[in-house]
């Protein structure tokens, strides 16, 4: 489909755009990241995979997360409860906006895969502050098949001591009883899973994964329901890329999820994953060479879903 060479030739010419943008500076720790740091990993449903790049080179997941998180979510309880207190529309405004939740939509945040969707979601998983965080963590193992995943411990101090429109955002959800509960302790995991530490196969793998219809396609372990795979990517369509969602969709027509450390993870069902990471920024808080690089890989690889 691809051959090495042509992957490490993509990797090259795509290395402009890291010098587009600029690393995360609002959680002190991502400030520290390589802004040319540039690597990608492309996994097929029957276990192949190559990398190019600084593709071993990790990164925390950050946002990328909300999808494992939701997943699991949707494990544990069925969607029309779910949906009573996370819609599943797109957004306009950023990942981490308090407007989404004033009364024009009931409160409930607009989908899962912004802040306040994502604890939302996380208030939804089985097992309360005892067995919530381990429950992700433990699917997070299997979607990616690296069972040795940790947090980066330093950045999850950054982002618990910074977090403060997180704390507004769940405080004002448990004021609207869209959550209750400890929500020191439901925040403190979110930072947890925010900080858990990726590389592109990881990203590769996990996309794929989805992409298989929740059937991981190196150790062959069923880690999620088809119907949940596929509403996690409907999801992933319309409102992955933050407010680039509808740009991106239209130049790779790739289902994705990014994160602020600069990862992107593009599943293509029927085909493969794909996991990028490049921590420069452009201004909507998408990898800036992550996405001119999956751009190219859409057209040569014919990857649209479109």
């Amino acid at each position: 489909m691809i051959t090495q060479q042509r992957l490490e030739e993509l990797v090259n010419e795509c290395a402009f755009a890291t010098k587009q943008g600029k690393v995360a500076s609002y959680i002190p720790k991502l400030a520290e990241a390589d802004p040319q740091q540039l690597g990608v990993y492309w996994m097929d449903l029957e276990g192949n995979g190559m990398g190019a790049g600084e593709w071993e080179k990790r990164v925390t997941v950050q946002s990328i997360v909300k999808v494992a998180i939701f997943l699991q979510a949707l494990a544990d309880c069925p969607l029309d409860e779910l949906t009573r207190r996370i819609s599943l529309n797109a957004t306009a405004e950023t990942f981490n906006s308090i407007v989404d939740l004033e009364v024009k939509n009931h409160h409930r945040p607009l989908n899962p895969y912004i802040n306040s969707g994502a604890i939302a979601s996380l208030y939804m998983v089985s097992g309360g502050p005892e067995g919530r965080l381990q429950r992700v963590m433990d699917l997070l193992g299997k979607l990616t098949a690296n069972d040795a995943l940790s947090i980066d411990e330093q950045v999850y101090v950054s982002e618990k001591q910074t977090g403060h429109r997180n704390r507004a955002i769940a405080y004002f959800m448990k004021s609207t009883q869209i959550i209750d509960g400890d929500v020191e302790q439901l925040l403190d995991e979110y930072f947890r899973l925010c900080s858990v530490k990726v590389n592109c196969r990881d990203l590769a793998i996990m996309a794929a994964t989805l992409a298989n219809g929740g059937k991981n396609p190196v150790t062959g372990v069923c880690c999620a329901r088809k119907s949940h795979c596929k509403t996690a990517m409907a999801v992933m369509v319309s409102c992955g890329m933050y407010g680039q969602s509808g740009e991106f969709l239209v130049r790779t027509g790739m289902p994705a999820k990014s994160g602020v450390g600069g990862g992107i993870m593009a599943a293509i069902p029927g085909k493969g994953g794909l996991g990028v990471v490049g921590p420069a920024l452009n201004e909507t808080g998408n990898s800036a060479g992550g996405i001119e690089l999956l751009s190219r890989l859409s057209d040569e690889m014919d990857l649209s879903i479109l």
